[in-house]
Order: C-alpha cells, then sequence, then structure tokens
C-alpha cells in the first residue's frame, strides 16, 4: 500500500480565476515520470471552483471521465447536447471516447468542490456517452464498463468498518472525514494505492466518506 498525503498533490489551475486544481497524477506542467498512472487510473484531481469560476469549454478524448461532488453544485454542458447540474451524492459519467467537448461551471452561490476521475479505457474510439446516477448508495457499486472498473462509495460512521474490494488495484481517496486503513489513518484529500487488496477493511476514526476504485488492470 502507497499513501499519498493531501498535502502532496501537484498544484495547478488558476487562482486568479478562482480555479484551484490539486492533482494526484503527473499532469499538464507538472510532469513526473514516475507517477503517469495506477493501473487504469490516470488522473485523481480534487477541484475548488469560486462562485462563477469555472472551465471554459475544452476538449477530452478515449478518457472515461467520472465526477464526485464534495460540496456546492456543477454545472454541466457538452456538445452532445447534455446539460446537467450535479450534487453531492451523484456520479457523472463522461466517456468521451473519439472526441467529445465540454464546459464546467461553478454558477451557485458557494464553493464547488469535486473530485475527478479519469481513466484509460479498453479500447480507444467509438461515441462519446454521458450518465448522470443522482443519490448513488454505498451497496450499489458504479460501473465503468468501459474502463474495466467499479467505483464503490463508502459512508462511515466512527467505528464502523467496510470492506476493501479484493482486486489486482485499488485506489482509495478520501473525501471527509478520517479512515483506517491497514493501520494507516488517512484524512481528507488522502489517498491509498494497494496493489493486490486482499481481506482488507476499512475503518472510521470520525464520520468518513470514502471512494474506492476497483481496477481490473
Amino acid at each position: 500500500m502507497d499513501v499519498r498525503r493531501a498535502g502532496e498533490r501537484y498544484r495547478g489551475g488558476d487562482p486568479g480565476a478562482g480555479i484551484d486544481s490539486h492533482h494526484a497524477f503527473s499532469f499538464g506542467p507538472h510532469y513526473d515520470p514516475d507517477n503517469l498512472r495506477f493501473g487504469a487510473m490516470i488522473a485523481c484531481n480534487e477541484e475548488r471552483l469560486a462562485p462563477g469560476a469555472g472551465f471554459d469549454e475544452h476538449p477530452h478524448s478515449h478518457t472515461e471521465i467520472v465526477t464526485w461532488v464534495v460540496e456546492g453544485e456543477l454545472t454541466h454542458r457538452d456538445s452532445t447536447g447534455h446539460e446537467t447540474t450535479v450534487r453531492p451524492g451523484d456520479v457523472q459519467h463522461l466517456s468521451s471516447a473519439a472526441g467529445v467537448r465540454h464546459v464546467e461551471r461553478n454558477d451557485g452561490p458557494g464553493r464547488l468542490t469535486f473530485v475527478q476521475t479519469w481513466l484509460a479505457p479498453l479500447a480507444p474510439g467509438g461515441a462519446p456517452a454521458y450518465e448522470l446516477v443522482p443519490g448513488i448508495a454505498d451497496s450499489t457499486p458504479y460501473a465503468v464498463a468501459g474502463a474495466g472498473a467499479l467505483l464503490h462509495v463508502r459512508r462511515l460512521a466512527p467505528g464502523e468498518r467496510a470492506a476493501v474490494p479484493d482486486a489486482a488495484y485499488v485506489y482509495a481517496h478520501v473525501v471527509r472525514g478520517d479512515v483506517r486503513l491497514a493501520g494507516e489513518e488517512l484524512g481528507p484529500g488522502d489517498a491509498a494505492r494497494i496493489t493486490g487488496a486482499k481481506d482488507l477493511e476499512a475503518e472510521g476514526v470520525t464520520a468518513a466518506e470514502l471512494l474506492l476504485w476497483e481496477l481490473s488492470r
């Protein structure tokens, strides 16, 4: 298990425009050849947008993009005609396939924070696709079939335990609260990269929310 603390993330974005980004992997001008990916995961970004701030229309291709809102509301518009508002507890999935353009903005009155994960697809090309699943439950993992991945959400009370999936690769990201995992205590923004996960449990030290990515490759 390789623990990466929140303070180790690469800082990016445009603070003057109200965009504060924290990158877990090599990203943009922060090139790190030793930190390019973990299994199918190629990015896990924490984005904080001030009211009125956002990412203007920009392209993506050959990437499965999954967004989890921590606080606030995310306005999404894309070139396939979707315009949605993503709220805490919702899962947004944009399969960029051969190419798509989208806009992400904070049109609300308060700060917007979200975690966005990029996964490499099993096969390139195809037609873009979009899905918004409101209020996902802990008991129902979300499948990103195009990347061979499952997202498990764990909301833990203090002292409550939850199984970590047995998988070739597991990426654990603490959204809020404190979690104990394999003897390590993780706080908000901390992550653990686990290879060959088997018979592990996560325990809430405080009330916590944890994203567990089960990756087959």
